[in-house]
């Protein structure tokens, strides 16, 4: 049994709709155990920390501005495979392209940020991702 952790973000598209308890609802109902929760709004420069990756690429000016648009709920789930099932639930990147039943097909907008949810690609990631927003004694179980 691999148990893992991995960080979710709720979007600013979400929170806007308050549909943040059908997302909450979707990790839980899959099996997902919320273990830590607070909703932030982002500052341009966490922004800019957690998307480093993209920097450079051409959407990265306009994904932080969203991200900072509106407050965001970001979670601490854990499970078995949490990681590939959080990328299971969520679904493709574009909702278009998401399966039925996913959070981004369900819920998402479009592929220019408004695609509801993000969720850790990686252990490493998660890691990473989890340490920039919870305190470990804000994580429980």
């Amino acid at each position: 049994m691999n148990i893992e952790r991995t960080l979710s973000i709720i979007k600013p598209d979400v929170t806007k709709k308050n549909q943040i308890g059908e997302i909450i609802n979707v990790f839980e109902k899959r099996g997902l155990s919320i273990v830590g929760m607070k909703m932030i709004r982002l500052t341009p420069q966490l922004a800019e920390t957690f998307y480093q990756e993209h920097n450079t690429k051409s959407f990265f000016k306009g994904m932080t501005e969203f991200m900072c648009s509106s407050p965001v709920v970001v979670i601490c789930l854990k499970g078995e495979n949490a990681i590939k099932l959080n990328r299971e639930i969520m679904g493709a990147t574009d909702p278009q392209e998401a399966k039925v039943g996913t959070i981004r097909r369900t819920y998402g907008e479009s592929i220019d940020n408004a695609n509801a949810v993000h969720g850790s690609d990686s252990p490493q990631a998660a890691e990473r991702e989890i340490k920039l927003f919870f305190q470990e004694e804000e994580i429980f179980f």
